[in-house]
């Protein structure tokens, strides 16, 4: 396989990863938002795990949100942050699926198949090490 065959399957496979934290971020913004902006329309949480402050909820989502979007970045730009983020969130998804398979088994087939791709993407892609010239200059 040539290089440049190398070259377009990584990116494709990273690309996908991206799209994928990419689309976690805008989704958990747009989460987030409603429930800053919306709080009193959304059912009683008062036995949750941040009780009734639904602005709490709204601030976890835009965390989490900055984290998939810093961590797309991350991808693209080859860095390791964004391969953890990536490997962490699709673990996550993995289990979450399997635990609601029997409220929603057509969902969750869906999200168990986009994060085995993301898996399979970043576990078949080798982290990006630098311009190989450069590196062959500073050995000599």
């Amino acid at each position: 396989m040539s290089s440049m065959q190398a070259y377009a399957s990584r990116t494709g496979w990273i690309m996908l990863a991206a799209i994928v934290m990419f689309s976690v971020g805008v989704f958990r913004i747009l989460s987030g938002i409603s429930y800053l902006a919306n709080s009193h329309k959304i059912n009683d949480y008062t036995a949750g795990f941040f009780g009734d402050n639904m602005w709490a909820w709204g601030l976890w989502d835009l965390l989490i949100a900055a984290i998939a979007i810093w961590a797309a970045f991350s991808l693209l730009s080859g860095g390791e942050f964004g391969r953890i983020v990536a490997y962490i969130w699709a673990i996550l998804v993995i289990v979450n699926s399997f635990l609601i398979i029997g409220i929603a088994p057509w969902f969750a087939a869906a999200m168990i198949t986009l994060a085995v791709l993301v898996v399979y993407g970043l576990a078949s892609t080798p982290p990006a090490r630098g311009d190989m010239a450069a590196d062959r200059g500073r050995a000599d």
